[in-house]
């Protein structure tokens, strides 16, 4: 059973996800705000995998 930090946290792993492939859509990248949106993410993930 997922608490609501661990659902928030997986809402916020999603949206990392789409921001990432939507910057990755995009013509020119920017690389310092994909290499953001993936620090971010990993933080998130790594968060999930200690609960």
């Amino acid at each position: 059973m997922q608490t609501a930090h661990q659902s928030a946290l997986t809402a916020k792993h999603a949206v990392l996800d789409r921001q990432i492939a939507a910057e990755i859509q995009r013509p020119l990248p920017d690389a310092v705000t994909l290499a953001e949106l993936k620090k971010q993410k990993l933080r998130i993930k790594q968060e999930m995998m200690q609960i």
